[in-house]
């Protein structure tokens, strides 16, 4: 489905229409439905919806068949295949679908001729479910499918009874052997829970083991020829009923060609009758197709809105007349009008009916081209005027004197005089070609071209001044106002502001207003603590530690708390900045590639330093210490 049916929201009709219909095929037919370009296909659909909207309200809906699985039967069926009960059991239900449906059509002749004519075409399959339903019921081969199956399944059954018997003699008469009183299976065959111990002694074979190993499940030894008979006969029997679904499966493959012929017209009518359900559903009327540029809505609502909430729409373009510019408010409803238009003109040339009045009369269009929305496209790196105009110029090369084109707020987006400039332009090469466009505007301009323009109409949303409300009815021949300020005003924009704006965008001197009070923030900030404002000493540096005035030389720097490492006598002590004073700078004292490991490391250090650089030793050590602060 194209771009332009998804904006009108025709996938949606296309949903509500697939959930009306019955089978599944139907509803693949109906995913295809899109609009025809020929005259003659859209008058006949829209008079079979017609037809079939007759029908369903004097005779209720039909008996549609559902024809779950039905076309993998009919294959399978045809290359051989055998089908099982609950797929013959299908096939039978089919055909008794076909069967009252031939009903059903037979008394709609006075209501449609040409949809009681299926009738003729639906295939009598009265012999094939007589045969299906003599042999198959609720999924399963009948015991009076054949003599053979009855004789079978009958002494197979005689032969459980006198099975169990026996058993049951055995549980009373051996029981001392047993581990419990119960007859039970296990592989399909007939056990006793016998005590481990017992195992030899009980006779038989041993089947299954219980999961603690103490009891041994055992087939008596004497029950062995009745097992072997009863599998005998539940072979023959499960040939014998293999024998009937080949024999039915043949059937329903001789049957194949008029069954296909039955479930093509069951979606045929499954998915005229939900068009006809939609139409019902909606309150819709079938509207007068014709291809010349005449258009006539009478109370038309979209078909999506709550129709006891939605305004009715009625709308009108004929003779000369190829556009319409629509002005008023926002939340106006200009958008909403304009996709009712474009939606109901493509419904009905897809044959379907329309929410309106009778009398309608919807112009056959060859395409229907939209910009209407956003068009903002981050991954496409489109902004909103970019995404608009991309989608204008698509417009242009497609639009033809037989097209439908719908513009929202053209040439927003952008510098409202260059925005405007391409409005006109764009209405003015539309109007040349001669095809029909429905499009909004706020631009005081471009309603003075359509007030101007021979072929173009001007229209507005009706707007309630005194509620400041949108009615959101359609106007033709009026031009409106946006009315911002007042809406603005209506959805609290405070007095000052629309002071303001006046004063902008009219030039009338605004009164004085009190300013707006400012909401305190409730951002809570981190802050990082910065080092403060002490001197950075570095290594090196000769400093007099207060209050005894103790010389020393600093080892590290200022931390960001201010804490310094300063060696004296050879101890490694904290001091705080504040009781240092710079005595002598380490650039004064050192020359520029001093090694400080001289004054600041023992010898002791240095030497095993030395020997680390030159190879590893495991015993070698390097200490630093750091002395504690005195206060």
């Amino acid at each position: 489905m194209n771009q332009d049916h998804i904006t009108l929201e025709f996938p949606k009709i296309i949903a509500q229409l697939q959930e009306l219909a019955v089978s599944q095929p139907a509803r693949d037919e109906l995913a295809q439905l899109t609009p025809s370009m020929e005259e003659a296909v859209c008058l006949a659909r829209m008079e079979a919806t017609t037809a079939a909207r007759r029908v369903l309200d004097a005779a209720g809906s039909p008996p549609l068949a559902i024809m779950d699985g039905l076309e993998a039967a009919v294959t399978e069926s045809t290359l051989g295949g055998m089908l099982t009960p609950e797929q013959l059991t299908g096939v039978m239900s089919f055909a008794v679908s076909c069967r009252r449906m031939s009903a059903y059509l037979s008394g709609v002749a006075g209501q449609s001729a040409g949809i009681a004519a299926y009738r003729m075409e639906l295939p009598d399959l009265a012999d094939l479910c007589r045969d299906i339903e003599a042999s198959i019921r609720e999924d399963k081969v009948l015991d009076e499918a054949s003599t053979l199956l009855r004789d079978l399944r009958r002494r197979h059954e005689n032969l459980e009874v006198a099975l169990r018997d026996k058993l049951n003699r055995i549980l009373q008469s051996r029981k001392q052997y047993l581990a419990d009183s119960y007859i039970t299976t296990r592989a399909g065959r007939y056990v006793l829970p016998v005590q481990k111990k017992f195992q030899s002694a009980f006779g038989g074979t041993a089947v299954d083991v219980s999961a603690k190993g103490t009891t041994v499940f055992m087939e008596p030894a004497s029950i062995a020829p009745l097992r072997q008979e009863l599998e005998s006969i539940a072979l023959m029997a499960d040939e014998e009923e293999r024998r009937i679904l080949y024999a039915l499966s043949d059937r329903v493959a001789e049957a194949e060609p008029a069954i296909r012929r039955g479930m093509r017209l069951m979606t045929e009518l499954d998915a005229l009758f939900a068009k006809a359900k939609l139409s019902q559903q909606m309150d819709a009327r079938p509207a007068a197709l014709t291809p010349e540029k005449h258009f006539l809505l009478h109370n038309a609502r979209h078909p999506l809105l709550d129709r006891e909430k939605a305004v009715p729409l009625n709308f009108h373009m004929e003779g000369d007349t190829v556009g319409v510019v629509i002005t008023g408010p926002n939340t106006g409803g200009k958008t909403v009008c304009v996709k009712t238009v474009g939606l109901l003109c493509l419904m009905a040339q897809c044959g379907l009916h329309i929410p309106a009045d009778e009398g309608c009369v919807v112009p056959l269009r060859d395409a229907f081209l939209c910009d209407i929305g956003d068009s903002q496209s981050i991954a496409q790196n489109l902004s909103t005027f970019s995404g608009h105009m991309t989608n204008v110029i698509r417009i242009l090369d497609h639009t033809s004197r037989d097209s439908l084109v719908l513009l929202d707020e053209l040439g927003s987006g952008t510098d409202p005089a260059e925005g405007m400039g391409i409005a006109v332009a764009v209405l003015g090469e539309l109007r040349r070609r001669g095809c029909l466009f429905l499009v909004t505007t706020h631009y005081p301009q471009v309603k003075v071209w359509a007030e101007t323009t021979p072929g173009v109409m001007a229209a507005r949303m009706a707007f309630d001044r005194q509620t400041l409300a949108p009615l959101y009815r359609l106007e033709l021949g009026k031009s409106g106002e946006s009315c911002a300020l007042d809406i603005a005003r209506r959805l609290g924009l405070p007095e000052v502001l629309i002071a303001g704006a006046s004063e902008a965008a009219y030039g009338t001197p605004a009164a004085p207003q009190p300013a707006l009070p400012i909401p305190r923030s409730q951002l809570k900030r981190h802050i990082v603590k910065q080092v403060g404002d002490f001197p950075t000493f570095t290594m090196g540096d000769s400093v007099s530690i207060a209050p005894d005035g103790v010389k020393g030389i600093v080892y590290r720097p200022a931390d960001d708390r201010g804490e310094v490492i300063v060696q004296v006598q050879g101890k490694k002590l904290p001091v705080r900045h504040t009781r240092l004073t710079l005595l002598v700078p380490a650039a004064q004292l050192y020359p520029e590639d001093y090694d400080f490991a001289i004054i600041f490391d023992t010898v002791e250090n240095r030497k095993a330093d030395h020997l680390m650089s030159r190879k590893f030793d495991p015993d070698a050590v390097i200490i630093h210490q750091e002395g504690k602060q005195t206060e």
